[in-house]
């Protein structure tokens, strides 16, 4: 069986032709198969999730899936899909394919919900044409929120994404601020800035410009700013510490250092706090997996900038926040020590080789936080 073009698809038909095309396409990818009830009831398959009305099916289903091929007339689709959608950033792929399967349209969510991938793997295992309208991809452009995407870059003002790709289609120049190199010199046309030239005055030539660093610095206006998955927080807490109490110190220090939420990639701590409903639900409410370590893991660290003799005395290890970020960065720079309040502490650390260039060297960073460090 071919490899899922997109995690968790649901496929939906209301004729004979379109039931066959749509077990043509189970052939290569594990799909859920709506049919109305009339055509489930007819083809007496126990196979098939019916629905009564398609509108009312798709309200209940459309966000559970990451992806959507609609094998009917494209107008019933727009007219069904119309009042669920949300945003490109947060909508499923939608492909609609003709119950002959001579095409596949790419609908809706072609670049980040990977809606054209979709349409063209599934165009060509059932060999019908895709049929794809976005201005980049037909002009054999790299759009930048799939560049992005391809990096792990997360998107913090989807907006702007327009202005870069047009900036690309038409050839001008592009501004990217992109120390750490996430991009390697791309897009097309891409005029890479030092931080003394943002600080300063930009190259009047540029028409869009490119942001890509976990530091929130003056950005300037209408820049598109994309986040690596650099950072990762270190956390220790007493038992039974609320989530709020956990997120509000977290989310205060990286404020007050100047750090991106979206560059986050995961919380860690040690392995002691496995079961702490706190540490689980902040990690739940950021949609960051939780990392846990042992005390033979974290033993290992050969220095931290602020042991705990409290620690120490009741875990027997000098450091959990500040030893399990060293760790979870692989043995990435602690750029934020220790910070707490009387249950919490809290520590942030860059990953190593976080892209195919050289991060710049970073001081580590403890301006003003609550608590002491």
């Amino acid at each position: 069986m071919a490899t899922d073009p997109i995690e968790k698809i649901a496929v939906w038909t209301v004729t004979a032709q379109g039931l066959a095309l749509a077990r043509r396409v189970r052939q290569h990818w594990r799909v859920e198969v709506f049919a109305s009830r009339r055509l489930a009831e007819e083809s007496n398959a126990g196979d098939l999730s019916p629905f009564k009305r398609l509108s009312d099916e798709l309200g209940k289903q459309f966000h559970r899936f990451t992806g959507h091929i609609f094998i009917m007339a494209t107008g019933i689709v727009v007219r069904c899909i119309a009042p669920l959608l949300r945003h490109k950033t947060a909508d499923p792929a939608v492909a609609v394919m003709d119950d002959r399967g001579r095409f596949v349209v790419s609908l809706v969510s072609g670049h980040l919900g990977g809606a054209n991938r979709l349409t063209r793997q599934v165009a060509e295992r059932l060999g019908a044409t895709p049929v794809i309208t976005t201005a980049t991809d037909v002009n054999e452009k790299p759009a930048i929120d799939i560049l992005a995407q391809e990096q792990g870059l997360a998107i913090e003002n989807p907006d702007a994404i327009k202005t870069v790709n047009m900036a690309i289609l038409e050839g001008e120049p592009i501004a990217v601020y992109d120390p750490a190199g996430w991009l390697h010199h791309r897009p097309p046309g891409a005029v890479r800035l030092s931080r003394e030239q943002v600080d300063n005055r930009l190259p009047p030539s540029v028409s869009a410009g490119v942001w890509i660093d976990d530091t929130i610095g003056k950005i300037p206006s209408g820049f598109l700013v994309l986040r690596p998955p650099s950072l990762v927080a270190g956390i220790g807490c007493n038992r039974h510490t609320p989530a709020q109490e956990i997120g509000e110190l977290l989310l205060t220090v990286m404020e007050n250092v100047g750090l991106a939420v979206k560059s986050l990639t995961a919380i860690a701590s040690i392995d002691l706090k496995s079961d702490e409903i706190g540490l689980c639900e902040i990690a739940e409410r950021l949609n960051l997996p939780l990392h846990f370590f042992s005390k033979d893991e974290l033993a290992r660290v050969e220095s931290v900038p602020t042991p705990s003799s409290m620690v120490a005395k009741h875990i027997g290890v000098p450091s959990v926040c500040e030893a399990v970020a060293i760790l979870d960065s692989r043995n990435g720079q602690l750029i934020v020590p220790k910070h707490n309040t009387r249950n919490v502490t809290v520590a942030i650390a860059r990953m190593a080789c976080t892209s195919s260039a050289s991060a710049p060297e970073t001081q580590p960073i403890s301006p003003n936080a609550p608590g002491k460090s």
